[in-house]
């Protein structure tokens, strides 16, 4: 399968931002679709390389069951320069896309199996990630 990225974007290139401290992410922090989720609990970008293969992970340990919902999708873009290119020349080209991730964002959700085998999938997934990461369940 193919690496996540956007189809259209308004400009090519963006500016890369500044962190603004410890901020929570108050968009997508709860449970909305499945009963499990992997929860992020630092500030990071994560490429679309790093999602393809926490998807992968846990597709892999639960072979046919359960349903997955990946809330997570990189469309920042991120650009790098080639080997040995001297200074000046302008920006590089787009190299890889990015999602912006905040502590308190659902990356991954579950349904359909049970709690242990969600806790373990997801545990290889957080395994594959370059942060910390917690299980969290839906408050009934």
């Amino acid at each position: 399968m193919p690496l996540l990225m956007p189809k259209k974007i308004k400009h090519r290139k963006w500016q890369k931002g500044r962190r603004r401290g410890e901020g929570k992410s108050w968009r997508g922090a709860e449970i909305n679709f499945g009963s499990y989720g992997l929860k992020a609990m630092e500030e990071i970008w994560i490429s679309s390389r790093q999602i393809e293969a926490a998807r992968r992970a846990i597709l892999r340990y639960l072979k046919k069951g359960g349903k997955l919902w990946v809330r997570i999708f990189p469309d920042k873009p991120v650009t790098s320069k080639g080997e040995e290119v001297p200074l000046g020349g302008g920006k590089g080209n787009v190299d890889h896309y990015v999602f912006v991730v905040k502590p308190g964002r659902i990356l991954f959700e579950l349904d359909g199996i049970k709690e242990d085998l969600a806790r373990e999938a997801l545990r290889k997934a957080g395994a594959k990630l370059p942060i910390k990461t917690k299980f969290v369940k839906k408050e009934e």
